[in-house]
């Protein structure tokens, strides 16, 4: 998001309703309700506005909004945007951001799974909970 934040002014973030995901991606998704996923979106720093959407792709809301950067993530190209030809009729241009996509909630949830198979007593308590013990001065 920082990257995207860092191409503009104001930055819009558009999340796929529970519908439309379920229409891109098959029954049983999303993993994540939409109302949790525009809440963890909408507490970043970076992030002015979150929106969710019910449509395919975001086309509707481009020419609403009229963007000056579309940014998407690096699991898109340039020219592979299903919107790319409506933000450059609006004026505006198309820009790949971020990471590499090598963590999708999929893949966390499967991760996470393969843990718990792990007995819990061979590992210390601050791995567990995810943070580190210091020694007291």
């Amino acid at each position: 998001m920082r990257a995207a934040k860092q191409l503009g002014g104001k930055l819009v973030v558009a999340v796929n309703s529970d519908a439309s995901t379920r229409t891109l991606k098959g029954e049983g998704r999303p993993r994540v309700p939409e109302g949790e996923r525009a809440e963890i979106l909408a507490a970043l720093a970076d992030v002015d506005a979150v929106t969710i959407f019910d449509s395919p792709d975001v086309a509707g809301l481009i020419r609403l909004l009229r963007p000056d950067v579309h940014a998407k993530g690096t699991d898109y190209t340039a020219e592979g945007v299903p919107e790319r030809e409506v933000v450059i009729a609006c004026g505006g241009r198309v820009a790949i951001v971020g990471d590499p996509k090598d963590h999708s909630t999929t893949d966390l949830l499967r991760n996470d799974l393969l843990r718990k198979d792990l007995p819990k007593k061979d590992l210390p308590k601050n791995e567990l909970l995810g943070r580190r013990e210091w020694p007291k001065s």
